[in-house]
């Protein structure tokens, strides 16, 4: 994923310098001093959060933003390497600086490829922090690992498989399914039926680079949804990758091969 323009990203301030404790307090509703960072939730912190932490860095993206801002439901489809993850990442953290959602979910489906996770080390937390280590990055830089790592213990932030959504309602909260092309039908139908009150919700993927076999739920999903009311439909192309000039012609060359005819989206009426 590139890095995006932070010229006007906040940065948690360090705390006392010199000092050689790491203890952090932190409680249901404050994140405070660990590991030399403070996420401070009073009125100057407040104030500072008036302002975007991201700028997009061309047109597309720029529409992306701003139909997270206003939609409920925003799906961005497109190839990698066009910023959505890190995006759809920097608007989950201004939504929970400004207090408007209590929660973070990143979720994602548990897609196996070439090894199986029974054999990762660890426990079911090691063995899913290889999936979940990109997003976890972006929070961090961000917002500090300390305030990371505080609102992990007290559930401000949740990182789980696409599986552990189901019974559970996506209320007061920023939920991110990410690789949604993975999705099947039904899971995608399972997930979108959690969404609760004040909650925004970002699907992202690729339905071109898909890991299972029959069709897409993804692509199922963009259908069935377009034209709704507080759902945005987003399509990245090959010109909005922003990670780098190679990436985009080598994602151009295997789709110009692909024998369907390039990128395929929903259907508009």
């Amino acid at each position: 994923m590139a890095k995006q323009s932070r010229s006007k990203s906040r940065s948690v301030r360090k705390q006392g310098k010199g000092r050689s404790h790491s203890r952090a307090a932190c409680d249901n509703d404050i994140v405070v001093d660990i590991n030399d960072f403070t996420l401070r939730p009073d009125k100057e912190r407040q104030r500072s959060c008036k302002h975007p932490l991201i700028e997009a860095i061309n047109q597309s993206q720029g529409q992306y933003l701003s139909a997270i801002r206003t939609n409920q439901l925003v799906l961005g489809l497109g190839p990698a390497g066009t910023g959505k993850t890190f995006c759809a990442a920097a608007m989950a953290v201004e939504a929970f600086e400004r207090r408007e959602i209590r929660r973070i979910i990143f979720t994602r489906p548990a897609i196996e490829s070439g090894e199986s996770l029974g054999f990762l080390p660890g426990k079911l937390a090691d063995k899913l922090e290889p999936w979940f280590a990109t997003f976890r990055s972006y929070l961090t830089d961000m917002l500090g690992r300390g305030v990371v790592e505080c609102a992990l213990k007290n559930g401000h932030i949740i990182f789980e498989p696409l599986a552990f959504m189901r019974g559970k309602t996506f209320d007061d909260a920023f939920v991110i399914l990410d690789e949604a092309q993975n999705c099947t039908r039904q899971q995608l139908k399972m997930f979108l039926t959690r969404i609760g009150e004040n909650s925004r919700v970002i699907i992202n993927g690729d339905t071109q680079q898909t890991d299972i076999g029959g069709g897409s739920g993804l692509l199922d999903a963009a259908n069935r949804l377009h034209g709704l009311d507080s759902v945005y439909i987003h399509e990245f192309g090959y010109a909005d990758i922003v990670r780098s000039e190679l990436v985009r012609t080598i994602i151009s060359r295997y789709e110009d091969a692909d024998p369907a005819g390039g990128r395929s989206c929903y259907r508009r009426s």
